[in-house]
């Protein structure tokens, strides 16, 4: 998501913030997939003072920023632990097992062709008792580009990502992830400038680039003064983490888990 767009990724985070308000969880790790430059890491790190933040990058962005972002965070983080930056290698987060207490992802789930890699990612690497919140954008966001047309076809598909909150909830539990809670609104972006809506349409991935150019070339076509932006949100817990996986209503505990009495404890006994 391009910089034309970065007030809107502050006001969801604020939005995740204050949901995050009614919930009792002190992190003492947290992981932010991927982080706008200074944006979520500094509300994070007012919220969760005693948290030592990581955080992903988005991938856009150039060298230049990524060193100002790093040096920024070095100076503004050291009480809570150097932020680091761990990389993503084929739909992989390269960070431990179980090292996370917390994993925050705003606005980002609707960019990827398979969002399922990252639920899976995030159980991964969150431990017993960790929190995993995020918001992205649904299926109804850019209705009406959809119903615009060229001579070649429409002018724009809905987002990879931009799955159905109750698709997304199930995938939640198929990950073994508890007790998700998803809750949806609508926002409508209104535009007196064809170039800023287009403008905007591009930072969300509604449009290409080519599809763009076309559109800003042909004066014959008329766009929507209207932009529906459809958010979701949604967070689940880790629980009963090194429970083997359930099958129907029973749960196994896998044969690590099982450790033998000493005589000391019998003794105790």
């Amino acid at each position: 998501m391009t910089r034309s767009l970065r007030w809107l990724k502050d006001d969801i985070a604020l939005r995740m913030m204050q949901k995050l308000e009614l919930l009792k969880h002190q992190p003492r790790s947290l992981l932010i997939v991927p982080d706008a430059p200074g944006v979520h890491a500094n509300s994070l790190a007012s919220r969760f003072p005693n948290a030592a933040l990581a955080s992903v990058l988005e991938p856009d962005l150039d060298w230049l920023v990524r060193a100002n972002v790093k040096l920024a965070r070095t100076g503004r983080f050291i009480k809570n632990g150097i932020t680091q930056f761990p990389k993503m290698d084929a739909n992989c987060l390269r960070l431990a097992d179980q090292s996370q207490d917390m994993v925050f992802s705003n606005l980002w789930l609707q960019s990827l062709d398979q969002p399922k890699w990252l639920v899976q990612e995030a159980w991964r690497v969150l431990r017993e008792g960790g929190l995993f919140s995020f918001s992205y954008l649904g299926p109804d966001t850019g209705a009406e580009l959809r119903a615009l047309h060229l001579p070649s076809g429409p002018v724009s598909s809905t987002l990879p990502g931009a799955w159905d909150m109750h698709d997304l909830g199930d995938a939640l539990v198929e990950s073994r992830f508890s007790d998700p809670v998803m809750d949806m609104e609508y926002l409508y972006l209104e535009y007196e400038s064809d170039a800023l809506y287009l403008k905007d349409a591009l930072a969300i991935g509604l449009l290409t680039a080519e599809a763009a150019q076309v559109i800003a070339t042909d004066k014959t076509i008329k766009l929507p003064q209207k932009m529906t932006l459809e958010v979701v949100y949604g967070h689940a817990w880790v629980v009963g983490k090194h429970l083997s996986k359930a099958k129907d209503t029973l749960a196994f505990i896998s044969p690590d888990q099982i450790k033998r009495k000493n005589s000391q404890d019998r003794k105790e006994e």
